[in-house]
């Protein structure tokens, strides 16, 4: 049976960095944040947006993400609403994508709100990425072409890396890629031969 091996870590770890590396060795890798912006397409998720943030959160037929960022990222009550009609949408894709990966022994679920979401109860084990928050911070802001409020918004609305590391079978330290690259290694090795 192939283990799901939850990778998660908060804005700006290196969490995507971490998942392209276990990519680039030939594992399965389910990046969810990315599927869920693919469902902001999706026109019944964003009849259903509408409904909760209003038609000017939507122009040319697509979700303007930086309006809905800047909506969810003030109200956690909205970022509750929103979560609600993504995650479900998003868990029954990976479901459907974890059935085209049954022949490998892992697969690896990056996600940026595991345990926020509950989706980390699915998971045989999981990896954490840490990183000090100024990197983190800066990395972010010139990722993202944003103000390090906005980062400061979304980090105050995901768990500590301390809360993390509490609910982790493993943690790789972020601040040096190759260094991360050989934690990895060696967290892969206990994965594959425990």
């Amino acid at each position: 049976m192939t283990k799901i091996i939850g990778l998660t870590g908060g804005i700006g770890s290196g969490k995507t960095t971490i998942a392209n590396y276990f990519k680039s060795l030939g594992i399965p890798v389910y990046i969810a944040d990315d599927e869920a912006k693919r469902l902001l397409d999706d026109s019944k998720i964003q009849q259903k947006i509408i409904e909760v943030f209003g038609e000017n959160i939507i122009e040319n037929n697509k979700v303007v993400r930086e309006k809905l960022a800047a909506v969810v990222f003030q109200n956690p009550e909205k970022l509750n609403a929103l979560n609600a009609i993504i995650h479900p949408a998003v868990k029954e894709h990976f479901v459907n994508w974890l059935s085209q990966h049954q022949e490998n022994p892992i697969i690896i679920k990056e996600a940026a709100i595991l345990f926020e979401s509950g989706t980390y109860k699915d998971c045989d084990k999981i990896i954490t990425v840490v990183t000090p928050l100024e990197t983190r911070i800066k990395r972010v802001i010139s990722r993202d072409e944003t103000t390090k409020e906005a980062v400061l918004n979304r980090v105050k609305n995901q768990w500590t890396d301390k809360m993390r590391i509490a609910k982790s079978d493993f943690v790789i330290k972020n601040n040096d890629l190759s260094d991360a690259k050989s934690q990895a290694d060696k967290i892969l090795q206990k994965l594959i031969n425990p």
